[in-house]
Parts: structure tokens; C-alpha cells; sequence
């Protein structure tokens, strides 16, 4: 059966740097700041956040390759699944406010009201 989401996918990878070598060379150069071992983050933490914010981005090739390499820097599934969890809470909280902006619109809004 053929899945949507496969980590081989991430074989193709290698095509937008074919295809896009200058653009790839950017994305690679933000990408190495999650992995980095010398910043004043440890690379726990780094990648607890790289995970927290592909739940919040929905990225399952995120997901696939922060999930590894956090288990890699020490992580433990009770970590794993608080990181998404707080996740969870901060999307609910954005929901919110921008439920509370889109009333302030609203009443901005000349004509009929409620």
C-alpha cells in the first residue's frame, strides 16, 4: 500500500538541490542552526523545539526526522509528548485570540451587528 507520508520521500530531497542549488544551499544553512552542539541551547532542547514546531507546522518529515534525532540527543517519549502537548496549547491559545480579533473585526465592521 502506498502512504502519503513516506520517510523515503526524503530520498528526493536531493532533486531540489539539483535543481535549486542556491535555495537548497540557504534552506541547509538554516537547517544546520537546529543541530548545531556549541550553542548556548543544548541539542536536546534544539531539537525539542524543532519537533514542537513540526507538530504545530504539521510537517511529518519534520516530525520523522526531529522525533530520531531527539531520541538521538537524549530525549525520552515523556519529553516527546509534552513537547507536543504545549504544542497543543499554544495552537488553542492562538486560536482564541485570533477568535478574539476576528470579533473586534467584526464590530469594526459598519451595518447589522449581532
Amino acid at each position: 500500500m502506498s502512504h502519503y507520508h513516506d520517510s523515503d520521500d526524503l530520498k528526493i530531497v536531493g532533486d531540489l538541490k539539483t535543481l535549486a542549488p542556491v535555495e537548497f544551499g540557504g534552506f541547509l544553512a538554516l537547517d544546520r542552526v537546529v543541530g548545531r552542539d556549541d550553542g548556548a541551547i543544548p541539542r536536546k532542547y534544539r531539537e525539542l523545539i524543532a519537533l514542537a514546531v513540526a507538530c504545530t507546522t504539521q510537517c511529518p518529515y519534520c516530525l520523522d526526522v526531529h522525533a530520531r534525532n531527539a531520541r538521538t540527543a537524549g530525549a525520552t517519549r515523556t519529553e516527546i509528548a509534552e513537547a507536543a502537548l504545549i504544542t497543543a496549547a499554544l495552537r488553542a491559545g492562538a486560536a482564541v485570540t485570533h477568535g478574539a480579533l476576528a470579533l473586534k473585526l467584526y464590530d469594526q465592521t459598519k451595518g447589522d451587528s449581532r
